[in-house]
């Protein structure tokens, strides 16, 4: 167990004050990543990444694993912001505060692999969303369901190739915080569905990064280089 220097220290007191900012019910979201705060910090600040012509090289080993969530989180931490900075005709008291909740634990989720990765996480991603209307409810929520279910398999895919039994603990946290999302966005759009989706053996379907990438990189103008990935 590595022990805590200066620079761990900036990084916890950076960890909890996110959290003062959290309300009880999103705290539960964020704390499932930040019990591993110490061990990813110690281990990813060592590495950095690169930008070229190739693009943004998100890393090999852990490290490119770790940036890989970091680059899916911010995705959805803006997806979702962008819902309340418009919110689609029709939106009632209880969607405004439960997706208010999966919002921030995207946030949270996103802030904690930034803070983990420090000088190894990959620089802000450019989006765009224009092909999404958030001005109607069933492409806000038709969206948030492929989000979440490709975040869902993202993580699932994504397990075997860590080498760090404490980084796969953290991805078996946050992945399961997702299946809660994308259990709620699929109640949202037809009430009882929430459990649709699974294999025969009543399990999510797990995708490689270059699938999910196939499908989130329409939403991502910033060019990102995944050679480097382990892919075993």
């Amino acid at each position: 167990m590595p022990t805590k220097n200066s620079s761990d220290r900036e990084l916890v007191a950076a960890s909890e004050a996110n959290i003062k900012n959290l309300s009880r019910r999103n705290f539960l979201g964020y704390i499932g990543g930040a019990s591993a705060l110490l061990l990813t910090a110690a281990a990813c600040k060592k590495d950095s990444t690169t930008s070229n012509n190739n693009g943004t090289d998100l890393g090999s080993g852990d490290v490119g694993i770790l940036n890989y969530a970091y680059a899916l989180e911010q995705i959805e931490a803006a997806f979702y912001t962008k819902i309340f900075e418009s919110p689609y005709s029709g939106i009632t008291a209880s969607e405004t505060a439960l997706l208010g909740d999966v919002r921030d634990h995207e946030v949270a989720h996103r802030e904690f692999f930034k803070a983990a990765l420090a000088a190894s996480a990959i620089p802000a991603l450019v989006l765009d969303f224009s092909s999404i209307n958030f001005g109607s409810r069933d492409s806000v929520l038709g969206t948030a369901k492929a989000f979440e279910d490709l975040g869902v398999s993202a993580y699932n895919g994504a397990g075997k190739l860590l080498v760090s039994a404490d980084y796969l603990l953290l991805a078996g946290k946050i992945v399961s915080v997702e299946a809660r999302h994308a259990a709620y966005i699929r109640d949202l759009i037809m009430p009882g569905s929430f459990a649709d989706g699974l294999d025969a053996n009543g399990l999510d379907m797990s995708r490689t990064p270059s699938e999910v990438f196939a499908i989130a990189g329409t939403y991502v103008k910033t060019k990102l280089n995944i050679s480097n990935l382990p892919t075993s």
